[in-house]
């Protein structure tokens, strides 16, 4: 009788936590259970705790490789982008409303995960991870455009427009699939417009 193959440690992980986004996609994060995520998974009960403990093990593991794919788009659009700071911001637009940010699915977790946080201290801990890292991240590329204090109020309402185009497109009722090149390109005109105002302020200056 043939055995069945065990799976290695990393391939096993991955094929649970796969099985949790989608279970959590359509059941939402409260009605989640470990019970849901093992048949989802075709795997035990057991199989499943042995890996993450409880839900709550599973749950914040999920949120810590969100954010990872996240940093890892990232880092993939800046290295293919031009250095000048211009390319860069667009660069870390483009990944936040890259195709595995923006899936049906991928859109309901990490909302299910931004409400979850206000009331799960090691979720809100990652968000503020997360929102942290966007803003330095746009800070340190706005910093070679603008004044230190234009760096700082742009980079802010970059990381504000960006969340809010993400949610704006999440939680609209009227459109099946989110618009990425219209996220972007309002993005994109706020970088200018941000670019523009520096540019009129030093010339009022230089008056």
């Amino acid at each position: 009788m043939n055995r069945p193959r065990v799976q290695p440690e990393h391939i096993r992980r991955e094929q649970i936590m796969t099985a949790a986004f989608a279970v959590i996609a359509q059941e939402g994060l409260t009605n989640t259970t470990m019970a849901k995520i093992a048949k989802q998974a075709d795997l035990s009960t057991g199989i499943v705790s042995h890996y993450f403990g409880d839900k709550q093990g599973l749950i914040d593991a999920c949120m810590r490789e969100l954010l990872n794919v996240l940093l890892r788009k990232t880092e993939d659009y800046k290295a293919e982008a031009q250095a000048e700071p211009q390319s860069q911001i667009r660069a870390i637009i483009d990944s936040n409303f890259d195709a595995s940010q923006t899936t049906s699915q991928a859109m309901r977790v990490w909302l299910e995960f931004w409400s979850a946080s206000m009331h799960m201290p090691e979720l809100h801990r990652l968000q503020r991870v997360n929102d942290q890292r966007l803003y330095s991240n746009l800070h340190h590329h706005f910093l070679q455009l603008l004044s230190k204090e234009q760096a700082d109020v742009a980079a802010r309402g970059m990381a504000a427009l960006i969340d809010g185009l993400w949610l704006r497109g999440c939680l609209s009722s009227q459109q099946e699939e989110f618009d990425r090149e219209l996220a972007r390109s309002i993005a994109y005109d706020y970088l200018e417009m941000q670019i523009n105002l520096h540019s009129r302020l030093q010339e009022e200056q230089n008056e």
